[in-house]
């Protein structure tokens, strides 16, 4: 049977279904991932046919990856050259994510540096309540910095209708955007996104790492920990009531056991629909039913 053909049901079985061929050249090839954005191509893949057919894929959206080979190794020849094969493939991964970075940073910095300060009315803001802070704005985008180090690496976009767009090939684990100074001794709120974040801000006063998703709170705790070791870390979590899993407690609760810091949700009295999840909800019913 063809091997291209068993690599790629493989990776259909995974990522969902491909109407294209993967090339066996052993070098990495991206593509569309089904269901991800129009235009994006946050899957990747490296085929090699020589000797024993293996290959490696992933998303970068979703993170991880799968090895696949055709058959088992035959001897220890073999499986040290699956073995090569893999760790080659792994290479080659991390060198085009790392140029991928690179490029979407360099044009972060640009887009930031060449727009202006956000306008308080823009309809994100004024929806979401929310001040704007040191946000820029470029033509009816909002820019969100995402810093990493103390680097400007990627932007958030959002636009007038909330729709949110980083910038493609830009790096977010790890990244955050502050509202803010660190100060020692003083409480770092860690939540998710930004209008959560300024909406903390503004009823703390206390500094806010907005760390855009569940899934990178305990990363950016972890950064910070390491960084800011005089803080008082506080995680902030989304509580996805009618979400399967509730993803957003969830991972607030893991994130704070990991680092052993404070923890906090919205502080629902029983009233309030379940559809909301966040602190800027919470706010906003509040006022909306004053």
């Amino acid at each position: 049977m063809d091997f291209v053909i068993l690599f790629r049901d493989a990776m259909q079985s995974v990522l969902g279904p491909l109407d294209w061929l993967p090339i066996p050249d052993g070098a990495i090839h991206r593509f569309h991932v089904p269901g991800d954005n129009p235009g994006t191509r946050n899957g990747w893949y490296v085929l090699f046919l020589d000797d024993i057919a293996c290959g490696v894929f992933g998303s970068w959206k979703a993170g991880g990856s799968q090895t696949w080979s055709s058959r088992k190794p035959a001897d220890h020849l073999e499986a040290q050259l699956v073995a090569l094969r893999i760790e080659q493939a792994r290479r080659q991964r991390e060198a085009d994510q790392h140029q991928r970075q690179q490029v979407a940073a360099e044009y972060a910095n640009r887009l930031w540096s060449n727009a202006r300060s956000a306008d308080p009315e823009h309809p994100y803001l004024v929806a979401k309540g929310v001040r704007s802070y040191a946000l820029h704005q470029a033509g009816d985008v909002l820019l969100v910095p995402l810093n990493r180090d103390d680097r400007l690496v990627n932007l958030q976009r959002i636009y007038p209708n909330g729709a949110k767009r980083f910038l493609r090939g830009g790096m977010v684990k790890g990244c955050c955007s502050l509202i803010g100074t660190i100060q020692p001794g003083q409480p770092l709120y860690i939540c998710e996104g930004w209008a959560t974040g300024a909406t903390l801000h503004a009823e703390t006063g206390a500094t806010v790492a907005c760390a855009m998703n569940a899934g990178n709170l305990l990363e950016v705790g972890q950064r910070l920990q390491r960084q800011h070791t005089d803080a008082v870390l506080i995680v902030a979590g989304d509580d996805d009531r009618m979400t399967e899993g509730n993803p957003g407690r969830t991972a607030a609760n893991k994130a704070a056991a990991t680092l052993g810091c404070g923890l906090i949700f919205p502080p629902w009295c029983g009233s309030e629909p379940l559809t909301l999840s966040d602190f800027n909800d919470l706010r906003q019913w509040q006022e909306a039913n004053q």
